[in-house]
């Protein structure tokens, strides 16, 4: 999902794929707005039949966490350590299939 996730970045935004690591903070690393942002979470979200509940930007800064949090919600990994515990209920509330393993 990594990969894919990078994929739309460098496409839509032209962002280079050398700003695109792991730990680019989304908004002050690679440039993006709040409004790319959300344009983002809106297009991982219908692509992987996935939500993102409220307060999602205050948990995703960089983008090995919007990879992360966007593989649990799919059910394909473990429940990241650095979400919280209300952000975490509203996921599961929206996904079902997100992984109970942390």
């Amino acid at each position: 999902m990594f990969r894919w996730i990078v994929k739309l970045i460098r496409d839509e935004y032209g962002i280079d794929e050398k700003q695109l690591v792991r730990t680019a903070v989304l908004e002050s690393d690679l440039g993006l707005s709040l409004e790319q942002i959300e344009a983002v979470l809106e297009f991982v979200s219908d692509s992987f039949e996935i939500r993102f509940p409220d307060g999602t930007l205050d948990e995703v800064v960089r983008l090995e966490e919007l990879c992360l949090v966007a593989s649990w919600l799919k059910g394909l990994y473990k429940r990241p350590a650095f979400i919280g515990p209300d952000y975490e209920t509203s996921c599961r509330s929206l996904n079902p299939g997100a992984s109970t393993e942390v």
